[in-house]
């Protein structure tokens, strides 16, 4: 088997650690290596200093084969990218001809002044081998340095996203004789993280060694990746479905999809494939739930619209909720929920009806029904079920776990 090539992805720039902007670069970065087989080991964000940028390059270069750089390389006086590399190889700027030329010809297309800033887009260090940038000024560079490649990059995303896909992953596929990474995705709901893991442990142990598992908790569920490393692409393929074949038996109740699967695609499949008509009543998720279905493109073909009742009232008026229901057990119950859902579903004439209530905090809580006690509820033209959920303090989070787990339940209906 060829070696693993590591990577480590750098960004710079004081507006990334600032929250000014979204470094969204390193994951894209991060999914394409992945898919030429380069695996990424470490991600960071550094300011526009010079001491830590030499800091951080200096520990990149122990630790990984190619060190991906992006940012920094604009005209102005806070853009350092390129004279720190200078500093860190110990060369000296020279103007590239080739830079000067390309840069000369896109103030020339746009009719505009060029001045001495702009010019000095076309210096770079003199170890650097110039990469063309299609779409800007701001030039592309690869070094070969002891044993390590060093790529810089703007950081403009659609600019880094056309260099890397037109330039620098072809190179690095030439540079490195690099392994064959593939992953498989198996998304459950419904179990937590460490319940999941004691119930897998036999299988995790005897995955062969070039098979590695991961654990991505998210609200409601838990995404187990599958990461195979090789030389034969369809070898890989198949250990990786042998493997997943294995483990079904043993979480088959929780997996509601696989690798990039989300909970409402699979749920809009299964409405059209039954050809079902989805009505929703929501109190404590505002909402939330319906938007989660209408994500979704073509969701008009099952999702027929909602109804967001917020107060009693509503509940009564629009749902057919009983007044003595709410009297007797409150807007938060068993009682009320299932007539939500059943009175969704014959407000809107669909075959299913589905409804939340609920504290979502983080205040409203009493003794007997602190925050975080909510109530789903499916009515379909068989039978409603119902289930109470006691989550925690956090409103954001008990909307969207609500969400998952109504959306959850509305799936094992539909399946039943």
């Amino acid at each position: 088997m060829t070696n693993t090539i590591r990577a480590e992805v750098i960004t710079i720039g004081d507006e990334i650690l600032f929250g000014q902007i979204i470094d969204t670069n390193t994951a894209w970065i991060g999914t394409e290596l992945t898919n030429i087989g380069i695996r990424t080991v470490r991600k960071s964000s550094v300011g526009d200093q010079a001491d830590v940028i030499l800091q951080v390059l200096h520990e990149a270069h122990q630790r990984a084969d190619v060190i991906i750089i992006t940012g920094g390389l604009g005209p102005t006086k806070d853009d350092i990218t390129k004279k720190t590399l200078c500093t860190y190889f110990g060369v000296d700027m020279v103007r590239n001809p080739d830079a000067l030329a390309l840069v000369t010809s896109f103030f020339a297309k746009r009719g505009r002044e060029m001045t001495d800033l702009n010019r000095a887009q076309a210096d770079l260090p003199a170890n650097a081998v110039y990469i063309q940038n299609d779409w800007g000024t701001a030039p592309g560079m690869w070094f070969e340095h002891e044993g390590r490649v060093y790529v810089s990059l703007p950081g403009v995303p659609f600019e880094m996203k056309h260099l890397m896909t037109n330039r620098i992953l072809p190179k690095l596929t030439t540079h490195f004789q690099t392994p064959i990474i593939k992953h498989k995705m198996i998304r459950t709901v419904g179990i937590g993280e460490s319940f999941l893991a004691e119930r897998i442990e036999a299988w995790e142990d005897a995955l062969p060694d070039h098979i590695k598992l991961a654990y991505l908790p998210s609200f409601g569920g838990v995404k187990l990746r599958l990461t195979a490393t090789g030389d034969n692409e369809n070898v890989l393929d198949q250990e990786l479905a042998d493997q997943v074949e294995k483990v079904m038996p043993l979480i088959s109740k929780h997996v509601f999809g696989f690798d990039n699967d989300e909970l409402e695609d699979v749920v809009g499949r299964l409405l059209k494939e039954k050809n079902l008509t989805l009505g929703i009543a929501e109190s404590c998720t505002g909402g939330y739930v319906s938007s989660q279905i209408t994500k979704v493109p073509g969701s008009s073909a099952y999702f027929w619209g909602s109804i967001v009742s917020y107060s009693n009232a509503v509940k009564v008026a629009s749902l057919g909720v009983k007044p003595e229901t709410l009297e007797l057990f409150g807007a938060v119950s068993e009682e009320t929920v299932r007539q939500m859902a059943e009175g969704v579903r014959t407000a809107l004439g669909t075959n299913v009806g589905i409804a939340t209530s609920g504290i979502a905090g983080p205040d409203g809580g009493t003794p007997d029904k602190p925050v975080g006690t909510i109530w789903i509820a499916c009515a379909t033209d068989t039978r409603t079920v119902t289930r109470l959920l006691k989550l925690g303090q956090y409103r954001d989070q008990n909307i969207q776990l609500t969400s998952t787990y109504l959306l959850n339940m509305l799936r094992e209906e539909i399946m039943n």
